[in-house]
């Protein structure tokens, strides 16, 4: 099964592009972030064209994740236990927190061929002193703490966090120069403290193995891609039932080149089938 990751920006304006990639790279199963609109303005008679089903998380014009998937989905979960929200009570109808403020559409979680998937779209955390920032780490925390209890009852799930973690948890992994110690997000010891304890609760990185360099976005603005000043902040964790199985990994850095593309692109996995596991040949001693 080939499962993938890809902050889309805006599913709306880049559908052509997401829908030829997914079937020119024989993509099974893919999480999208940002795709910026609800259920009812997502595009999805081209992915349904292309044989894909779609489960979509999303509230208006901000954030919201989605999967397309050739194989049947699941569970579906919208957000996790306890996830907490962030901003001003709406004056429309939405669901709320434990303490009555809005939770946003930034995780989905699905089940494909026995495998649990979560697209994640992290809080960006906009500044050391904003309150955005209390806000991701907090998100991050009660990720964590859904993981753990998730792998503690079942040790042997083939689990895997996949998205947009606005983290760059090695100093490789930003070579943005307007990003600097001390003062930005995505690379203060608390968010990059926050990444580990991910890996703590049982989670491991399955790309870096296999692609041990590479940035995953690059913004639009400075000449930033032409430069190749990047960060490396898209990620698939995985449970070691997850990790496994993965065979190969990519990261698509070609998809931020030519017409209108996403500042970020995809990420890129090869996992072995349960059944592929079963045909395995005994080998007796």
């Amino acid at each position: 099964m080939r499962i993938a990751t890809w902050n889309v920006n805006s599913i709306r304006t880049r559908v052509g592009r997401v829908v030829d990639w997914l079937v020119r790279e024989d993509i099974d199963v893919l999480g999208m972030q940002e795709i910026k609109c609800r259920p009812d303005q997502f595009p999805a008679e081209q992915f349904e064209a292309a044989g894909y089903d779609l489960q979509i998380h999303g509230l208006n014009q901000w954030n919201g994740v989605a999967f397309a998937s050739r194989l049947p989905m699941t569970d579906v979960e919208r957000g996790f236990v306890g996830i907490p929200g962030f901003g001003k009570p709406p004056k429309v109808e939405h669901e709320l927190d434990g303490a009555g403020v809005p939770i946003e559409a930034r995780a989905l979680g699905v089940t494909i061929d026995g495998v649990r998937l979560y697209s994640l779209y992290v809080p960006n955390g906009r500044s050391l002193d904003d309150p955005h920032y209390v806000y991701k780490l907090a998100w991050l925390d009660t990720l964590r703490a859904h993981v753990q209890a998730a792998l503690e009852a079942e040790p042997d799930l083939p689990l895997a966090l996949m998205g947009d973690f606005n983290i760059a948890p090695f100093d490789d992994d930003m070579g943005d120069p307007g990003f600097v110690p001390g003062v930005s997000t995505h690379i203060s010891e608390p968010e990059r403290s926050a990444f580990r304890a991910l890996e703590a609760a049982g989670l491991s990185d399955v790309v870096r193995p296999h692609v041990p360099e590479g940035f995953t976005f690059w913004d639009y603005k400075r000449l930033r891609f032409p430069r190749n000043e990047g960060m490396r902040i898209d990620f698939i964790l995985g449970s070691h039932a997850f990790a496994d199985r993965v065979t190969d990994a990519a990261i698509h850095r070609n998809e931020r080149k030519g017409d209108s593309p996403s500042d970020h692109v995809p990420v890129v996995v090869d996992i072995e089938s349960e059944a592929d596991d079963d045909d395995m040949p005994m080998i007796f001693g």
